[in-house]
């Protein structure tokens, strides 16, 4: 991985996969509103899931998931909330995770938060 974007897609694409042999159906990726951006918008048994991944390769500032803020939070839930209105399909339920990536001398750990916040 040579540059910071380039390690955030591999960070999103190994979430998908992850998620993908979890039972989730991948729907989109990288929406965007003009409140935010949602990295990966998933369904699973009815439900549609909101996911935003957080990969580091160090946690000098903490773990990846301490860097979904409070703000951050506020941006992901408008953001979700612009897509079930536009969205045709209609869920049950809806709700927020957070897949942390870390890797650390060529390991890769994945921590899969469910209905975080």
């Amino acid at each position: 991985m040579h540059s910071r974007a380039q390690f955030g897609q591999w960070g999103e694409e190994t979430a998908c996969n992850y998620l993908i042999k979890k039972g989730y159906k991948i729907v989109t990726r990288n929406y965007r509103s003009n409140f935010g951006e949602i990295d990966i918008i998933a369904e699973k048994k009815g439900g549609i899931i909101f996911v935003e991944v957080k990969a580091r390769k160090t946690l000098m500032f903490g773990t990846p998931a301490a860097a979904v803020t409070k703000a951050k939070q506020i941006k992901i839930h408008r953001t979700a909330f612009q897509y079930l209105q536009t969205s045709t399909k209609r869920y049950r339920q809806f709700w927020f995770d957070v897949v942390e990536i870390y890797v650390d001398a060529g390991k890769t750990t994945i921590n899969h938060i469910q209905h975080c916040f």
